[in-house]
């Protein structure tokens, strides 16, 4: 089968798939983006599209450190492909944002000419929390061996801080206007801490550099939320037969897409508000809402789901007596906790988050969702609960997740099935000591070092609490025991 180019894109638009409504051949090169990977090509990516139907400014240089293989896809595509929304009946989207794909370790001349040209005024980043190399306490990690490599050879770097060092040094050389350097990356204060990064790594070697940078380059926060199943045989199946040219790696999303930015940005923009993105004073507002309301649903789904021996998010808010529950949670028990940015609607936000659960196209296993739940739940839950503690509103409901974690930990030590992680060393043989009876094994979990706060493990009501919700899930198998153990809350 032929694969998509530029020359084939007329032919699809008689079979119903969205193109690029302008000139690909007029647009410059204004966003350099690291890290090229599902995630950006169908959210930063799909935005940048939106915005060059209006402004030609914002096409994409994608940078990948190491990797060659999207470059290797995409460059005989001509930088297309294809972004399939999944919903309940699916979409595709032939995205043309993308002007060029470089690898780091094979062109990094090329890579650097593109940080200093005065024409990239976004730098974009999606390279997860690890490659950022920072240190427990969010500082910058100096004894990391490719930090150590930039700061001695700060002309040649390896890493995303040492790339954005060295060309900001280079524009506040050549008196040309720093770009805008946006964290893409689901992190809280993601901004904040690759400023924090690039500043400390500046200032190994120049003091001035480092105060310049402070105040002159802007760092925003965001937040970014849209699921993105991996591509697989399948996807690549369906895009061939619904564009009848073969793509050789299309990606997926679900139709819900979300980018949240920090209103500090510098310069010429894109139109960010024209595009769907919302541009606010409080970027921590939207987390917060996303953290609990989202994500902190999600964990109910899948510890008490999986108790209940559900496989996706799809099964578990289909079952009745859960769902009711989450909604429970969500409405009377997370939204009481928040209070929202002025752009955001809580009701709104809570049926769209519904919505998205309830989206059959979308296979989100419970199983993965479930996966390091003590470095989720402190955030998606303990607050919540600790403020519900401090003003005493009701927290029984929000036992329930907690208490599953628990029921999920003592099943897997039990069975010695490995439990997915962090602190697994502590929590398997936590589940092994665990017998079935709620004072014993609620005392264990409680017991769990830099797990809970203070006011938490020390509160007689959360421990009272906790044994009830974890008697009330002990017998939970099927889903037909949810009603019996759900009913009540």
């Amino acid at each position: 089968m032929t694969h998509l180019k530029a020359a084939n894109l007329s032919t699809l638009r008689a079979r119903g798939v969205q193109l690029p409504e302008y000139d690909r051949a007029r647009v410059q090169t204004g966003v350099v983006h690291f890290g090229p990977g599902a995630f950006h090509r169908v959210h930063q990516a799909f935005y940048m599209d939106e915005a060059l139907h209006s402004d030609l400014r914002w096409g994409i240089c994608e940078v990948a450190l190491q990797s060659t293989g999207v470059r290797d896809a995409l460059a005989p595509q001509d930088g297309l492909y294809t972004i399939a929304v999944l919903d309940r009946e699916a979409s595709y989207r032939v995205i043309g944002a993308v002007k060029e794909l470089l690898v780091a370790k094979e062109s990094p001349k090329e890579v650097m000419h593109r940080l200093i040209d005065p024409a990239t005024k976004l730098v974009t980043a999606t390279i997860t929390e690890k490659g950022y190399c920072l240190r427990t306490d969010g500082g910058l990690d100096t004894a990391h061996p490719d930090i150590q490599h930039d700061l001695q050879n700060p002309s040649s770097p390896r890493t995303l801080v040492g790339y954005l060092a060295y060309a900001l040094k280079q524009r506040r050389q050549e008196r040309t206007a720093p770009p805008n350097i946006v964290s893409c990356d689901n992190l809280a204060e993601n901004g904040k801490r690759l400023r924090r990064a690039v500043v400390e790594f500046a200032a190994q070697s120049d003091a001035e550099m480092a105060k310049w940078i402070e105040a002159e380059v802007s760092f925003p926060c965001t937040m970014v939320d849209s699921i993105t199943p991996a591509t697989d045989d399948a996807l690549r199946a369906r895009v061939a037969n619904a564009l009848g040219f073969e793509d050789r790696w299309p990606v997926q999303r679900e139709a819900f897409c979300q980018w949240v930015i920090e209103d500090n940005l510098r310069g010429p923009v894109p139109d960010f508000g024209a595009v769907g993105v919302t541009v606010t004073n409080d970027v921590a507002g939207f987390e917060r809402a996303k953290l609990r309301l989202l994500n902190g649903a999600h964990s109910t789904l899948a510890y008490v789901g999986s108790l209940a021996g559900l496989e996706t998010v799809y099964n578990a808010i289909s079952e009745p007596s859960l769902a009711g529950f989450v909604q429970k949670l969500m409405r009377e028990d997370f939204k009481s906790s928040l209070t929202p940015p002025r752009a955001l609607n809580l009701d709104a936000y809570i049926d769209a988050v519904l919505a998205r659960f309830g989206n059959p196209a979308i296979r989100h296993l419970l199983a993965q969702i479930a996966w390091d739940g003590s470095q989720k739940l402190p955030f998606r839950v303990l607050n919540t609960m600790s403020e519900a503690l401090a003003a005493n509103r009701p927290i029984e409901r929000l036992c329930v997740p907690l208490a599953a974690w628990f029921h999920f930990v003592r099943r897997r030590g039990s069975k010695g099935e490995t439990i997915t992680d962090p602190m697994a060393e502590k929590l398997s043989p936590l589940g092994q000591q665990c017998n079935g009876d709620a004072d014993h094994d609620v005392s264990l979990f409680l017991s769990l070092e830099r797990f809970w706060p203070t006011e938490l493990a020390n509160s007689e009501r959360v421990k009272s609490a906790l044994v009830q919700a974890y008697k009330r899930l002990s017998n939970v198998h099927t889903a037909d025991d949810l009603k019996r153990a759900l009913g009540e809350l």
